[in-house]
C-alpha cells in the first residue's frame, strides 16, 4: 500500500480552479457507432451483464454469436458506458478490439483529451446523477447523448488530465491485479476439489444423498415485504447482491428490513454459506456480514462438510441441479433436488487434509477481497475531489 500513498503521487490540495476552463462535453468526447453485422469477423462481445455494477471492470464476456439486433465495434482507443439505467454505473476500459450491445455508449476522446481521464469523469457520481436526470423513459431509463453532450463542465488541460488519470489508474491496476489473483486462486481450489473428489475418488467411498450429510433449510419472507423494507434495520440479502460479484464472499447488501420482520425470516451470522434457489439458482456465497434471507435462499445450519467444501461442491454440481429445476419463468431449485443428490463420501482423514489445504486458499482470497474493498473506497473517495479540482496533482506543464 505504501506505493499508493497519496503523498507519493504528489497530490496537493487546492480549492482555486481558475486554471480549469469550461467546455461542452461534446467538444471533448464523441460517440462511436461503428456497426458490426453478422458475417463480420468474430470478436469478443460485451453486454451490460458483463460489466460489474459500480466496479469499472468486467465480470464475464460473450462472443459474436450472442443474439442481439445491433452491435457496435470498439477498440482500446475508446471506453464503454452503460446508457441503459445509467445509475448502475457500468463502465469499462477495454484493452482489446471487440463488439458491444447498443445499450452501451462507445466513447472516444476528441483531440488531445485523455481517454482515461474522460473514463473517470464519466464514472464520477456527479456525472452519473446528471446523466440519469436527463434520461428518457421511466421503467427503463436511457441516457440521452444529445442532452449530455451539451452540458458544460470545467476541465483541466490534457497534461493535467493525464496526471489525474495516472493516480486513479494506479489504484485500479492494483484492484485488477487482486481480482486476477483471486480468479487464479479459486481455479486452483476447484482443480484441487475435482482432483481429490472426482478424478481420484476411491471406489470404497460410500455414496450418500446430501440430505443425510447436511441440513437444508429455506429462508423466509415477512408479507407483504413492501411493508418491511427499510432504510436501516436488518440486512436483507437479495439475488442481485450476489449476481453482481464473482467473489465467493458477500460484503455489501443494499436493502434492509425492519426488526419486526425477524419473526417471519431467517437471520444468519457472518460466515454462513447460502445457496440461491430461485431467479438465478445454484449460486453459493459465504456471507461476511449478518443478514436475513428470504425464501429464495437455502442455508445449512448443520453440515458434515466445511463451507469451503460445500462451496466448491455446489459450483461443481450446479449444471446438474439446474437441469432438474423447474419454473414457468425462472428455474427453481427445490430442496428435495438438493437433498436427493448423491455424492461419494470421503473418509474423515481425506476431508480434513483437503480442508487444511483449501482453507488457506480461501483465507488468501478473503484478504485480497478486503484489500479490493479498501482500494475501491479510496478510489471512489478520491474520484470526485479530483474531478472537481478540490484535489490537484503536481505535473510538468512543459
Amino acid at each position: 500500500m505504501t506505493s499508493l500513498r497519496l503523498q507519493d503521487r504528489q497530490i496537493k490540495r487546492k480549492i482555486e480552479m481558475s486554471e480549469w476552463k469550461e467546455y461542452k462535453l461534446g467538444d471533448l468526447a464523441q460517440l462511436v457507432k461503428d456497426a458490426w453485422k453478422v458475417g463480420d469477423e468474430e470478436l469478443p462481445y460485451i453486454a451490460l451483464e458483463h460489466i460489474v455494477e459500480g466496479g469499472l471492470r468486467l465480470q464475464g464476456i460473450g462472443d459474436s454469436n450472442t443474439i442481439a439486433s445491433n452491435k457496435y465495434r470498439f477498440n482500446s482507443d475508446c471506453f464503454l458506458f452503460g446508457k441503459l439505467r445509467p445509475y448502475f454505473r457500468k463502465l469499462y476500459r477495454p484493452n482489446f478490439e471487440g463488439i458491444c450491445s447498443t445499450d452501451i455508449w462507445v466513447v472516444k476522446p476528441k483531440g488531445e483529451n485523455d481517454k482515461d481521464f474522460l473514463f473517470y469523469f464519466f464514472a464520477n457520481q456527479e456525472f452519473i446523477d446528471f446523466t440519469y436526470s436527463g434520461s428518457s423513459g421511466t421503467r427503463m431509463p436511457r441516457a440521452d447523448w444529445n442532452f449530455v453532450s451539451q452540458s458544460v463542465w470545467k476541465f483541466p488541460e490534457p497534461k493535467e488530465q493525464r496526471a489525474i488519470a495516472e493516480v486513479l489508474s494506479s489504484l485500479d491496476d492494483k484492484i485488477d491485479l487482486l481480482h486476477r489473483q483471486n480468479k487464479t486462486l479459486e481455479q486452483m481450489a476447484e482443480t484441487l476439489f475435482r482432483q481429490w473428489f472426482v478424478e481420484e475418488a476411491k471406489e470404497d467411498w460410500e455414496e450418500k444423498p446430501l440430505g443425510e450429510l447436511i441440513t437444508v433449510k429455506r429462508g423466509g419472507s415477512p408479507r407483504p415485504i413492501q411493508d418491511y423494507i427499510s432504510d436501516n434495520g436488518l440486512r436483507w440479502l437479495k439475488i442481485s447482491d450476489v449476481t453482481k460479484t464473482t467473489s465467493p464472499f458477500i460484503f455489501e447488501i443494499k436493502e434492509h428490513i425492519k426488526v419486526e420482520g425477524l419473526k417471519k425470516t431467517t437471520l444468519l451470522k457472518s460466515g454462513s454459506l447460502v445457496l440461491s434457489n430461485s431467479a438465478t439458482p445454484g449460486i453459493p456465497k459465504i456471507l461476511q456480514v449478518d443478514s436475513c434471507i428470504h425464501d429464495g435462499w437455502l442455508h445449512f445450519p448443520e453440515s458434515h462438510f466445511s463451507n469451503e467444501f460445500l462451496y466448491l461442491l455446489f459450483k461443481k454440481i450446479r449444471p446438474e441441479l439446474l437441469a432438474q429445476g423447474n419454473g414457468s419463468i425462472f428455474t427453481n431449485l427445490k430442496t428435495d433436488i438438493l437433498k436427493e443428490y448423491t455424492i461419494p463420501v470421503p473418509e474423515d482423514k481425506s476431508l480434513e487434509y483437503f480442508d487444511n489445504q483449501v482453507k488457506v486458499v480461501f483465507e488468501k482470497m478473503l484478504r485480497n477481497q478486503q484489500q479490493i474493498r479498501t482500494l475501491e473506497n479510496m478510489r471512489d473517495t478520491l474520484l470526485p475531489k479530483l474531478m472537481s479540482g478540490k484535489v490537484r496533482i503536481k505535473y510538468e506543464k512543459n
